[in-house]
């Protein structure tokens, strides 16, 4: 392409603008914000419904008794697999759409690097699921509140925590899923760069994470739990002890850090050296 002089080639936002309205114009993530919006409210009106609460869940046999519960039994669970979910769907296949439609000859005639068009799809993944998690993490606190009521929470070692603190603490912890949530998306982003394949790409990372639970149940391997991305998302526990502690919230950051990183390091050297030649 003959570039006028004097004019500036696109650049990373202009491809970061592009994205945006790309994933703007797919029904799957709009459906998936309205979902984030809607399924939690229809979840705490049947919770809350129910004679017998789910007591062999953290939180579970306080959700009659305060709203602030419902947020963090909804927090809990969702760890288990909806929250690597919610980071793949978009980020699995952000770049494998792309192989899947036969499109990167397409991107990468509009005057932008490899460089460039990588950053910009990486931006719009993490920011798109950074929405989700916000909008699910606010629905879900929003429907406790109002449904259930905003009485005094029991903290995990048999205090009772004031209203205003609580609330304050259950922000915290749906904050404290922002680094593995970013970590779900760099590792999605790899595999959609590596696979290019949109269904392994969205669901490896919650076969993954799935494992991932299930290495750390087991007894005996303390420090490979720790490393494990889905370890993060239990580390809001400690906010609500009786005497609180913020060890593992260090632990999670640094470990949810390192997969972020060594995700995205994979995939954009993956997607510097492929030939794309060919479609």
């Amino acid at each position: 392409m003959t570039r006028t002089a004097g004019t500036r080639p696109p650049g990373l936002g202009a491809a970061l603008g592009w994205e945006v309205v790309k994933l703007a114009a797919q029904v799957r993530s709009r459906a998936l914000l309205a979902a984030a919006l809607i399924v939690p409210v229809v979840v705490v009106l049947v919770l809350d419904g129910q004679q017998q609460p789910p007591s062999d869940t953290i939180y579970g046999r306080h959700i009659h008794d305060s709203g602030y519960a419902v947020p963090l039994l909804m927090l809990a669970f969702a760890a288990q697999w909806v929250l690597p979910l919610l980071a793949a769907v978009v980020a699995g296949d952000i770049f494998a759409g792309e192989d899947q439609h036969g499109t990167w000859k397409t991107l990468l005639t509009r005057s932008v690097s490899r460089t460039q068009v990588f950053w910009a799809k990486a931006l719009t993944a993490a920011g798109y699921n950074l929405l989700v998690l916000t909008v699910f993490a606010g629905s879900t606190t929003g429907a406790g509140l109002l449904i259930v009521g905003t009485q005094p929470l029991t903290g995990l070692g048999g205090q009772s925590i004031a209203s205003a603190t609580a609330l304050r603490l259950i922000l915290a912890a749906w904050a404290t899923a922002i680094p593995p949530i970013l970590g779900f998306t760099a590792l999605a982003l790899l595999l959609s760069v590596r696979t290019r394949n949109p269904a392994l790409g969205i669901a490896a990372p919650v076969v993954l994470g799935f494992a991932m639970q299930l290495l750390g149940s087991v007894s005996g391997l303390d420090l490979t739990r720790k490393l494990l991305l889905t370890t993060p998302f239990e580390a809001w526990h400690g906010l609500f002890a009786a005497r609180p502690f913020t060890g593992p919230l260090t632990t999670g950051l640094a470990v949810s850090a390192g997969w972020t990183v060594l995700c995205l390091a994979g995939a954009y050297l993956s997607l510097r050296r492929r030939d794309i030649t060919g479609g």
